[in-house]
């Protein structure tokens, strides 16, 4: 068996910030690190912004993002990292057009490198921030509002330690807890002192077994709402980058059997699994080791009559009735979707209500 090689992440603003400055750019990083009412993005979300005008990510509906980019290239040229607040009760919200009646605080700081000195963010810390993110290791970033001071949690089998930098026992704990249900805020330390604690959850993905027609809309349509795809499928007729332009072979196209490959890459909390291939020698071997791991989503295409066969082979493997649940079959939501295109977006409708805990997520409509 051909080992697959573990699939590229979805670039991040991190991602992008790490490789403009090691490509000896200035560059600024923007992260929300308030929110009160209805604000437009929520705390840790975050921009990078390079002092030749270069954009990743943002921090809102697209209303205060030049305002944060003006301070970005002061911060750049020398001034100190800054705190920016934006809301309805200040003239400068409705000037910037923050009118959705919440409030926003969005810290941005320079990166210190050879290009820019006077930033605080260190660069190397930064470098390992994304190493986490890319080998799906749970950390947290940790700072305090002026960027003074820094630290890189990381949660092993061990228990939280400090990576890179240095931070209070009890952040490092509030990081710990934070790192669970992946929620930035802040937390006060021992002397009353507020520190950004911003998780650097895995970036989700989408593991699709079966290589038909309904994954080919599928894999297109995650990329688009920040799943990262990967399909897997022995039959090599189908599994080919003619019919999956953009996925590789080896790294998010796969030819092994779904049971080993999903071993080798390891399915953890932000991973969601979706089975179409109607076949039970692909579909079994998937849902027994999906049901065995910590995936947010597991679905199965078939009929009602489909559904309970396949429950029925589960039982006999052991499996109990709460663990059966968790597996939505019918797949995707209820919306008389009509053909493969409508079929994957009832799958990824469902999903993303499931990632979200929205309502949908239990009244599916079936």
């Amino acid at each position: 068996m051909t080992v697959p090689a573990p699939p590229p992440q979805l670039l991040t603003p991190l991602d992008h910030a790490l490789a403009w400055a090691k490509a000896g750019k200035p560059v600024a990083l923007a992260t929300v690190t308030g929110t009160w009412g209805s604000s437009p993005r929520p705390a840790g979300s975050c921009m990078a912004i390079g002092a030749d005008g270069a954009v990743e990510g943002s921090v809102s509906g697209g209303c205060v993002e030049t305002d944060v980019m003006t301070h970005a290239q002061d911060i750049m040229a020398g001034s100190p990292a800054q705190t920016l607040e934006y809301g309805v009760s200040s003239a400068r919200a409705w000037e910037v057009g923050l009118a959705c009646g919440g409030r926003l605080d969005v810290q941005v700081e320079a990166i210190n490198s050879p290009a820019c000195p006077t930033g605080t963010l260190p660069l190397n810390l930064l470098e390992q921030a994304c190493a986490c993110m890319a080998s799906r290791q749970p950390a947290a970033l940790v700072r305090l509002p002026d960027g003074a001071q820094h630290a890189l949690v990381v949660q092993s089998a061990q228990g939280c330690t400090v990576q890179s930098g240095t931070c209070p026992p009890e952040i490092c704990k509030a990081a710990q807890s934070r790192m669970q249900h992946g929620r930035s805020g802040e937390e006060a330390d021992a002397t009353g002192q507020n520190w950004f604690v911003q998780p650097l959850v895995p970036a989700p993905r989408l593991l699709i077994v079966g290589a038909v027609h309904i994954a080919q809309s599928l894999a297109r349509m995650a990329s688009m709402v920040g799943l990262a795809p990967v399909v897997i499928d022995p039959r090599e007729a189908l599994a080919t980058v003619q019919r999956f332009p953009g996925l590789m072979p080896g790294q998010t196209l796969l030819t092994e059997w779904p049971d080993e490959a999903m071993q080798t890459l390891g399915v953890d909390s932000m991973t969601a699994i979706a089975t179409l291939t109607h076949d039970a020698k692909l579909d079994d071997p998937t849902l027994e080791e999906a049901l065995r791991s910590p995936a947010f989503y597991i679905g199965a295409l078939g009929s009602r009559k489909t559904q309970a066969s396949r429950m029925k082979r589960l039982r006999e493997l052991g499996f109990s009735e709460e663990e059966l649940r968790r597996i939505r079959g019918p797949i995707g939501l209820a919306i008389g979707a009509v053909g493969a295109e409508e079929i994957a977006l009832s799958i990824l409708a469902e999903i993303v209500a499931v990632r979200r805990q929205a309502p949908l997520a239990q009244a599916r409509g079936w």
